[in-house]
């Protein structure tokens, strides 16, 4: 488990990023930041500020991949999609974090 809050915070995000890349093919960062805020009933926001370093950090580490095309206001945008260390990646993730709220539902029962 991670010891360190800033890796939490990173794996949250990076978790974040490659569920919704993994569920909806290639997208550009702004569609990703509306994605997991509608996703999350408004409840998440993703700042560019944090999204575009987390997004060249993962491409760095091959868990996503980029190219640039239109978008659909035709303008010219850098697209991301999850590449196979992606998909791997993501399960770890899940399983994480499947097992910290577990812990965390454990803890709360606990009178």
């Amino acid at each position: 488990m991670r010891d360190n809050r800033k890796d939490q915070l990173q794996g949250t995000l990076d978790l974040l990023v490659l569920r919704t890349l993994a569920g909806a093919g290639a997208m550009h960062g702004y569609a990703i930041c509306e994605r997991v805020e509608q996703a999350s009933g408004d409840v998440i926001r993703i700042e560019g500020g944090s999204l575009y370093p987390a997004l060249h950090r993962m491409e760095e580490a091959g868990w996503v991949k980029s190219e640039w095309a239109a978008s659909d206001n035709n303008r010219r945008a850098r697209f991301y999609r999850i590449t196979a260390g992606g998909r791997k990646r993501l399960a770890e993730e899940q399983q994480h974090w499947n097992q910290l709220a577990a812990a965390v539902g454990r803890v709360l029962k606990d009178p």
